[in-house]
């Protein structure tokens, strides 16, 4: 089971500026924490640790930073990306797996279960991000998410935080059913 959805913006240095990371959206699957504070200290947990995944892939690559997010999506299938474990209690309270993918100035990471099925994980998330890049606007660091159509695809593509097998053909099963295409 997927615990949750992040999806941030790393921060740090670029050509317009640094700052620090920021969850620009993000969702919880399962039962919820003692609290809602507790639930959104856990995500920035995680998007800090996605963060630095970020930067130290980037800096290893030799690449300078985009500012901009890419007009054309196709190239998250080869988008720089990973997995990570945190261990109890840090910050949840059992094992998780962290899936993470880098994509210009943004960041998408699931949180699962260790024993989730890793690679569905992460193609379910390259999936998502492509689909999710397209409801980003503006490019650039000043990123906006509809949340509306976050969620509609999350719940299509991610039902309860269950991870699906997606095929083209369920893909379009899933369009179809909606009535429009969906983001």
């Amino acid at each position: 089971m997927v615990l949750a959805f992040v999806l941030l913006a790393p921060g740090g240095p670029s050509p317009v500026g640094s700052g620090p990371c920021r969850v620009l959206y993000a969702r919880s699957f399962g039962p919820p924490p003692q609290g809602r504070l507790l639930r959104k200290e856990q995500l920035l947990a995680v998007a800090r640790q996605v963060a630095s995944h970020c930067h130290l892939q980037q800096a290893s690559s030799g690449r300078p930073p985009a500012p901009t997010l890419p007009e054309d999506p196709a190239p998250l299938q080869t988008a720089p990306g990973g997995l990570f474990q945190l261990p109890p209690g840090d910050p949840f309270p059992s094992r998780v797996t962290v899936t993470w993918l880098a994509a210009t100035a943004v960041a998408f990471a699931l949180v699962c279960e260790p024993h989730e099925n890793l690679v569905l994980a992460e193609g379910t998330l390259r999936l998502l991000a492509g689909r999710l890049m397209a409801v980003l606007r503006p490019p650039g660091p000043t990123v906006l998410l509809r949340p509306d159509a976050a969620d509609l695809l999350l719940d299509r593509l991610l039902p309860h935080g269950q991870l699906l097998f997606l095929s083209q053909r369920f893909l379009q099963a899933l369009e179809r059913d909606g009535g429009a295409p969906w983001p």
